[in-house]
């Protein structure tokens, strides 16, 4: 068995949005086994199991990751993550890999491939809510799918988001009221929100939204009004349903299963899509297991590796 380390170093983020976009594509085409991600609850977060097998890539394996919000109070990130990598004729563990900054590169990726084929335009600006490590995932990834004239981001902590915009070096960025953020081309938010903090009236018609933040029941960063008056896409049915975006508005009745638009898969293949350029469109992302097979595999040719004989 093998484990790998410093495996982001030598990742293209081309080569991941590729690779996310091909798992999206099986997925749409009903080629993958992928059961809704297992919640553990902690006092003070949580952790989840994430198995999958992804047959174009002869890969199969689980990620366990943790989300506690509290962490960056003590120097650690709120998100960690390992991949275990199982050899599909015995089952037996073949490789571990430390996700942590790869789970950051493939949601980033996935929010990449929504703007590409939902946003109406390929100039934009870039509105983000929420200015930690997933916005600039996401900022990154996208920029390689779109061209960005100007970013425009928030923080409920402003000092964070003027020292975000300090740091963006490629772009023109600049730290905004929460409304005038949501004024743009491509609305990403990544907040930990547990209610609405984008409001229907800040959001233009045409405007593409990733919804990143809401990934476990409960949390919610949108206006339901919003998810009424766009089209949303989801990245896997069932698991958006419980822990989504549109997770608090179903339980609320609020919104419907039925109002869903259809899955970014399907859209990656040609089955869904935008229906008009004044259309708003949401991607309800939560992560799929899909996602971290896919950047697996990319780590496993280019990462540092340790031999850890097993059995």
């Amino acid at each position: 068995m093998q484990y790998f380390t410093d495996t982001e170093k030598f990742i293209d983020l081309r080569e991941v949005n590729r690779a996310i976009e091909a798992a999206f594509a099986d997925h749409g085409r009903g080629h993958v086994q992928m059961p809704p991600k297992i919640y553990i609850t902690l006092p003070e977060g949580d952790f989840r199991t994430m198995p999958a097998s992804l047959p174009s890539l002869s890969l199969t394996g689980v990620k366990v990751v943790n989300v506690h919000p509290g962490n960056p109070a003590r120097g650690l990130p709120t998100v960690m993550a390992l991949i275990i990598i199982l050899d599909i004729a015995t089952g037996m563990p073949v490789a571990i890999i430390n996700a942590t900054k790869l789970t950051d590169m493939r949601t980033g990726a996935a929010g990449a491939i929504a703007a590409k084929y939902l946003s109406p335009k390929k100039e934009i600006v870039l509105g983000l809510i929420g200015t930690g490590r997933q916005a600039e995932a996401q900022y990154r990834a996208i920029s390689r799918e779109l061209e960005i004239c100007e970013i425009k981001c928030w923080s409920r902590n402003s000092l964070h988001a003027e020292k975000f915009a300090r740091e963006i070096k490629d772009y023109t960025a600049r730290s905004v009221p929460v409304e005038k953020a949501c004024d743009c081309d491509v609305l990403v938010t990544t907040t930990p929100s547990r209610e609405p903090v984008v409001m229907n009236e800040w959001v233009h018609d045409g405007t593409h939204i990733n919804a990143i933040g809401a990934d476990a029941p409960g949390k919610q960063e949108l206006d339901p009004l919003l998810l009424r008056r766009g089209q949303v896409f989801v990245d896997d049915i069932a698991q958006a349903a419980h822990s989504g975006e549109i997770n608090v508005p179903l339980k609320r009745g609020i919104f419907t299963p039925e109002e869903i638009a259809g899955t970014i898969g399907e859209v990656v293949i040609g089955m869904k899509r935008r229906e008009r350029p004044d259309q708003i469109t949401i991607f309800d992302s939560t992560g799929l297991a899909i996602q971290d097979l896919a950047i697996a595999a990319i780590a496993m040719r280019k990462g540092t590796v340790i031999d850890l004989p097993f059995p």
